[in-house]
């Protein structure tokens, strides 16, 4: 994990990550452009940041100055739940107070983050175990409908755009069955440049768009103005700070266990949350939503077995390019979403595959662990697997529950506790079952 490779080697590595997370930065973007109506001179501003700061936070991440950076192999990407609460606080106080909130949500994470470390003994293997299984369902989900498109609207699961994404992975299978050594582990580059020549010989990409426009971007600072605190209006996103967190456990715990790494849970996972909150501090000032450590590349390092975190520091430093070459990220968003799609679902599936084996090591043949995670698993997969199930419930109530990840981590967390620490004796070793003692520190 901490063994670099000549530049050119790492720089490949590197521009790999890239190419798998670039899609989730880029639709963050024009989601948001959509939603909120902006300018195209905004969009582009907001497009720019978000790769720098993307690349910034990686290298944080993974080089780990100081306090901040758990130093392992992490990427940082805007989206999810804070890019919906982010447009749910635009739309009802503006941009300026959405800013704002971005702004205070990191300084109450810092403020917070003490009393949260002491709370990490109740998240064992089990509750980390199912909460890396419905991430990396809902994952998947997104991956699929990067091919599809969302159910309803026109071209929704085009014949010719599946037929694209299966090309790619069989790309990616047929690479990863012939090829040897480093080739071997660019499967997944190579999937992905292989689909996108094919898509290019049907006519289905058109690089024109690339050339358009300046060569180089500067992002602005404050492109919506002097931010707006508004304690009431960012209450929403404080809170789901406190369920990132929660995710930030398990994907350091999971992806330490895919490096090899031995940690300290209650060090290193602090390092994870002021790295995103850091992050997010800056990002805020370029008119951003929070910035999550993203659980993408797991699986890529999982699917490629290169470890370094060298290689995510050199897709930052790759990422921080980015920011201010136009074209270059143009480009990339003219890869075909199906192509994208395809690898993602691959890379994305490999992450449940990691939950379902720290569940194996959650002794489940214990009845109340089975329950535990049954509960966990049917109310995290719910509002994925069916969307709008809480249309409903008032909108703030709505924008919680609707994240499966923030549900399923806490209703195990709380299970956990119910069924392996109330009522037990301190002291007594048979008082709480070995997964329950605390998180997985490494493989």
């Amino acid at each position: 994990m901490d063994e670099s490779r000549p530049l050119g080697r790492i720089l490949l590595f590197g521009v790999q990550h890239v190419l798998v997370m670039a899609a989730t930065p880029i639709s963050a973007i024009f989601l948001m452009s959509a939603t909120l109506r902006l300018s195209p001179g905004i969009t582009v501003d907001l497009l720019s940041a978000a790769l720098l700061l993307s690349g910034i936070g990686s290298l944080i991440q993974s080089l780990g100055p100081w306090k901040f950076g758990p130093r392992l192999p992490f990427m940082m990407l805007p989206g999810g739940a804070p890019l919906i609460l982010f447009l749910s606080i635009a739309q009802a106080h503006g941009l300026r107070t959405a800013t704002g909130a971005v702004i205070l949500t990191a300084v109450f994470t810092f403020l917070v983050l003490p009393l949260f470390a002491r709370l990490l003994r109740f998240f064992p293997p089990l509750v980390i175990g199912t909460m890396i299984v419905i991430v990396g369902v809902n994952l998947v989900k997104v991956g699929a409908l990067l091919v599809t498109g969302p159910p309803g609207t026109p071209g929704f699961g085009d014949p010719a755009r599946l037929g694209l994404a299966f090309a790619t992975i069989g790309l990616i299978v047929l690479f990863t069955r012939l090829l040897r050594g480093v080739l071997r582990q660019l499967a997944v580059l190579l999937g992905l440049a292989a689909g996108t020549a094919l898509a290019f010989a049907l006519g289905q990409v058109h690089p024109g768009a690339a050339l358009a426009g300046q060569l180089i971007g500067v992002p602005r600072p404050l492109p919506f103005g002097a931010p707006a605190f508004d304690l009431l209006a960012a209450l929403p996103l404080m809170l789901y700070s406190l369920a990132s967190m929660a995710e930030a456990t398990g994907q350091t715990v999971i992806n330490a266990e895919a490096v090899g790494k031995d940690i300290d849970v209650r060090a290193d996972v602090p390092r994870t949350v002021r790295g995103d909150a850091l992050t997010s501090l800056l990002g805020g000032f370029f008119g951003l939503p929070l910035m999550v450590t993203s659980g993408e590349n797991i699986g890529i390092v999982r699917v490629t077995g290169v470890r370094s975190r060298y290689v995510t520091a050199a897709a930052g430093a790759v990422l921080v390019v980015l920011g201010f070459l136009t074209p270059v990220a143009r480009a990339i968003s003219v890869m075909p979403s199906a192509v994208v799609g395809g690898a993602a679902m691959v890379v994305f599936a490999v992450i449940t595959v990691l939950g379902v084996q720290m569940l194996g090591r959650a002794r489940l043949e214990d009845h109340t662990s089975t329950v535990i995670c049954a509960v966990a698993l049917a109310l995290g997969l719910l509002p994925i697997l069916i969307p709008g199930v809480y249309t409903g419930f008032p909108s703030g109530v709505r924008i919680l529950l609707e994240s499966g990840v923030a549900v399923g981590a806490l209703v195990a967390a709380v299970l956990n506790v119910v069924f392996h620490h109330l009522g037990r004796r301190t002291g007594d070793p048979a008082a709480v079952p070995a997964e329950a003692a605390g998180p997985a520190t490494g493989a």
